[in-house]
């Protein structure tokens, strides 16, 4: 009586429970269940036309819409691959994942065909280029060629080791990585999800999160097992995320810290009559208490902090809300929900570890790597068994994220190893630091980073973005971490920018600001 633990299911139900419930909602277009997933079918009849078979990989290049979501179905569903791509990276970039995971088939919106066609010459396996919204010479129209085919498509056999994905990793060091996500990781990641955060059917999500990050945190799947809406938004604009809250009653989002930032930042007139209530995950950093509190006391938002990696699906812990937080001021509270918190039921095991592989004390201080194994972790990356086996070591996914363990079990990340500061002898986290800052009126971003001392080898350099119409100097920062923190982590430079370079899921690029020199840019 074993069946696939697959999302695919989620759509069978989906279609015989919430048939008539609205499905999604892009621009203009609206779609019920019955006829979101009709769709989805006649493109896995179409996709099976034009040869694709069990294990073929098709790729997309798309910001999040309609015909984007309908890939999370369409392709698996026949058995084979999605490779979602970062459609911010570069041209030169998509070629070398689309030839690395030998698509046969891409799928492009309009913004990015240029770019496809720019290195077409060079794609060595891909048979078909579709154009998601367009009509163009050697385009096959996606629209078009999914209402000329029936939604009767060939089933096949789908086991739960098989892959539902090859998510790539954003290669700002070295090049992409493909990390294999199966049928069982990406179920286990959305069943866990489901356990730890209550939806119903009467939700209605707005995609602020890209899709391709990490499958959209799963929800391409979680909305739909829960019957949701999913409300399509192409763009990250403040003033659009607003309106289509109010417009759309929208209740549940994800976004990055640095999203969160510019959300909460947003003029009074654009945040003017915003629902309060609404809920919302962040991860993809450390989110800053003084973040957290922002959006909880200007927006009356209920923030959920998780944390995880494209390589474990992505979840492993949720900073789960205990009776006894309610009993914390809002400042307490928020201290707490920076924490990356516990395990998720589903996830399986997480220490944090010395190098000699034993575990850190709970004594909030004491820095470890977390580790984790569990139903959620990769089948390793694609096509590179050196990576794969750089990552997991003796059945243990090494994240490279140094954390520590507080006296109730709750993991807080202090760094990235590699962005741990070493001054004189010193750690210094550069989250902490960051948090600090951030904690000061007139500093609405920043990022803080190792750079040489002739002195101390390496001295924090802050990156500092001020709110509109706020002022503040070097010494003035200087003197507000002098304030709450030990003399030895203050930054010995602070630069004012315009704004601090991310990458499309809002994580701050940190090898970037590395490359420039000490106090640049400074006002």
């Amino acid at each position: 009586m074993e069946t696939a633990l697959t999302p695919i299911e989620f759509a069978r139900r989906a279609k015989s429970l919430y048939s008539e419930r609205e499905a999604v909602v892009d621009g203009d277009q609206r779609f019920s269940y019955a006829e979101f997933l009709e769709r989805c079918d006649r493109w896995s009849t179409a996709l099976q036309g034009l040869g694709v078979q069990k294990g073929d990989r098709v790729a997309y290049i798309a910001p999040n819409t309609h015909s984007h979501l309908e890939a999370y179905y369409a392709v698996p569903q026949i058995g084979a691959v999605l490779v979602p791509i970062n459609y911010r990276l570069l041209p030169n970039d998509f070629e070398y994942i689309l030839n690395h995971c030998s698509a046969k088939i891409v799928c492009v919106h309009p913004d990015y065909m240029d770019a496809v066609d720019e290195i077409r010459a060079h794609l060595e396996s891909i048979e078909t280029f579709v154009a998601l919204e367009d009509s163009r010479n050697g385009w096959l129209e996606y629209e078009k060629t999914l209402l000329a085919h029936d939604p009767g498509f060939q089933k096949v056999e789908i086991k739960e080791t098989d892959l539902i994905t090859i998510n790539y990793t954003s290669g700002t060091t070295a090049r992409p990585k493909g990390v294999m996500i199966t049928h069982r990781n990406a179920y286990m990641n959305i069943m866990g999800t489901l356990v730890h955060h209550h939806l119903t059917p009467s939700d209605r999500y707005l995609w602020t999160l890209p899709m391709f990050h990490a499958n959209g945190w799963t929800f391409t799947w979680i909305n739909t097992a829960r019957g949701m809406t999913h409300v399509c938004l192409r763009k990250v604009e403040p003033a659009l995320i607003f309106k289509l809250i109010k417009e759309e009653n929208i209740s549940m989002f994800c976004a990055a810290p640095t999203v969160l930032i510019s959300i909460a930042n947003a003029p009074d007139e654009v945040r003017a009559d915003a629902p309060r209530g609404v809920r919302l995950f962040t991860a993809g950093a450390p989110p800053a208490a003084a973040t957290i509190e922002l959006v909880e006391r200007e927006l009356g938002w209920n923030l959920t902090h998780v944390y995880g990696l494209t390589e474990t699906a992505p979840l492993i812990t949720f900073c789960e809300p205990l009776p006894e937080h309610k009993e914390l001021s809002l400042s307490e509270r928020a201290k707490v929900k920076a924490c990356q918190g516990v395990e998720l039921v589903s996830s399986g095991e997480l220490h944090v570890v010395l190098e000699d592989g034993t575990e850190v004390p709970r004594d909030g201080q004491t820095l470890g790597e977390i580790i984790v194994r569990g139903n959620v972790v990769m089948s390793g990356y694609y096509n590179d068994p050196e990576a794969t086996s750089n990552a997991i070591k003796d059945g243990w996914f090494h994240s490279g994220d140094a954390a520590v363990v507080h006296p109730n079990g709750y993991v807080e990340i202090r760094d990235r190893f590699k962005d741990v500061i070493i001054s004189g002898g010193e750690n210094i986290s550069s989250v902490e630091l960051e948090g600090c800052l951030l904690a000061h009126p007139a500093v609405q971003e920043v990022a803080v980073v190792g750079m040489p001392h002739e002195k101390w080898g390496e001295a924090p350099h802050a990156f500092v973005v001020l709110k509109n119409n706020a002022e503040s100097n070097e010494d003035e920062l200087q003197g507000h971490v002098r304030n709450s923190l030990a003399h030895f982590k203050v930054p010995k430079w602070v630069s004012f920018v315009e704004d601090l370079p991310k990458t499309a899921t809002g994580k701050v690029q940190k090898y970037v600001l590395r490359g420039r020199k000490a106090g640049i840019s400074q006002q």
